[in-house]
């Protein structure tokens, strides 16, 4: 797995006060965020899934689709 970077930013650059006054991420913040999350899951992705998982979302699709 890619080792995660630290996003650095000035005192101020990454966050600002939302309307209801808690921390917020201004744009640039959650690009940046997002990349980096993006290069950190994407190995995983690439893993195969487990059989015993792959069966029971087979069997609960199964269960979703007689019910419709």
């Amino acid at each position: 797995m890619a080792e995660a970077r630290p996003v650095s930013a000035a005192p101020g650059d990454a966050s600002c006060e939302s309307l209801t006054g808690l921390p917020s991420l201004d744009a640039l913040a959650r690009e940046r965020l997002g990349r980096l999350m993006q290069e950190m899951y994407e190995p995983v992705l690439d893993e195969p899934l487990d059989p015993r998982l792959a069966e029971l979302m087979q069997e609960l699709q199964q269960a979703r689709d007689q019910q419709s």
